[in-house]
């Protein structure tokens, strides 16, 4: 077998696994080490920090896959646009209730002021 190489290092297992999976989808060798196996599940910092190492005849595709799981990830990334919508959606409702709010204070005036 080829020595080793790192091709990157992921925080948390689950990103680990998923990362070794799609790796070994197109074929290529996958060796984990540092955080995968942990009983306890940290996910944070360098306690969760995992090495993906491949073998260094490999290397050359693993990254070409590396780079194309980036890509999927940065296209994943939600709409602006709908981040924009919810905001106005709230903000329309904060106008609805301070209407409200000011048409019952207001009634009360109104009907002293006719009165």
């Amino acid at each position: 077998m080829e020595p080793l190489v790192s091709l990157t290092t992921v925080h948390g297992s689950f990103a680990a696994h998923v990362l070794a999976a799609r790796l070994q989808s197109e074929g290529i060798d996958v060796e984990l080490r540092g955080a995968v196996g942990s009983p306890y599940g940290l996910t944070v910092g360098d306690m969760a920090r995992v090495d993906v190492y491949v073998p260094e005849d490999q290397m050359d595709d693993a990254r070409l896959v590396l780079l194309a799981s980036e890509v999927d990830a940065a296209m994943a990334l939600p709409d602006p646009g709908i981040e924009a919508d919810a905001r106005s959606a709230a903000g329309w409702a904060w106008a609805t209730v301070l209407l409200l709010i000011t048409v019952a204070v207001a009634a009360p005036l109104l009907r002293l002021l006719v009165d």
